[in-house]
């Protein structure tokens, strides 16, 4: 599989650094700013035109850490630039710490909804914490599969993992392995999406300088946030459009 741990250079380096990578690791987590999640709502209704049932799904990110209100927050920022055209029902499903296979078993306990459309935010706790690739990618279609069945969910929007070697928070060459780690995530995510029926690979570009991330140097600040909402808001837009044009 492209973009597999497996990969000789990066493996032995890997190898090579163990010892000081354990020892930086465990100083960021001691020294960086654990942020709480923002405060509001996690579910709503807003905006006026057709009907949109959205869900927000996975880890810190999607919770909004980072800012102080949901308002500010993926959640909030979506579904007010969805709302400008649709009548939005959403709702927000995530929690810090979350790895994919929490996701697994956060959705087969939900009680089934029906969403048209989802954004996820998985994978930077399964970078950071070893997770195989392979694994990752096995769960990414077991949460794809309950997204179907259980939620009728017609749209899956799958967020890259971050880019971790320009995060401010990680000194190299933490910074550097967990960057490589993050890079062959996408590339298999991005593999996934392509066979995986009514799933889409987005990657927002936005900078990871300190005006616009959060305070800890790890999550997004209300910019990020911000432009990652306009990014994954166009996509649905656009996709809806299509079906729209199909349909007539």
């Amino acid at each position: 599989m492209p973009g597999h741990d497996s990969t000789p250079g990066y493996r032995a380096a890997a190898i090579v650094l163990a010892p000081l990578l354990m020892v930086q690791g465990l100083y960021v987590r001691l020294v960086t700013p654990r942020l709480p999640e923002p405060s509001g709502a996690r579910s709503g209704v807003c905006g006026s035109g057709p009907p949109l049932s959205l869900l927000i799904l996975g880890d810190s990110a999607a919770a909004g850490v980072g800012v102080t209100t949901q308002d500010e927050a993926l959640s909030g920022r979506l579904a007010a630039v969805l709302g400008s055209q649709f009548r939005v029902s959403w709702k927000l499903m995530a929690r810090t710490g979350n790895r994919a296979k929490d996701i697994v078993s956060m959705l087969a306990a939900a009680s089934p909804e029906r969403f048209d459309a989802v954004v996820t935010s998985i994978g930077v706790n399964d970078v950071t914490h070893g997770t195989g690739l392979g694994a990752w990618i096995d769960q990414q279609g077991r949460i794809a599969a309950l997204l179907r069945a259980k939620f009728q969910v017609r749209h899956v929007i799958l967020s890259g993992v971050p880019p971790m070697h320009l995060f401010p928070a990680l000194p190299r060459p933490l910074r550097w392995y967990l960057g490589e780690r993050a890079k062959r995530f996408n590339g298999a995510l991005m593999v996934f999406a392509q066979s995986c029926s009514g799933c889409e690979f987005a990657a927002p570009d936005f900078p990871r300088e300190p005006a616009t991330m959060a305070a800890d140097g790890f999550h997004p600040g209300a910019p990020a946030y911000a432009m990652w909402a306009d990014h994954v808001g166009g996509i649905i837009r656009r996709r809806l459009q299509q079906a729209g044009s199909a349909s007539g």
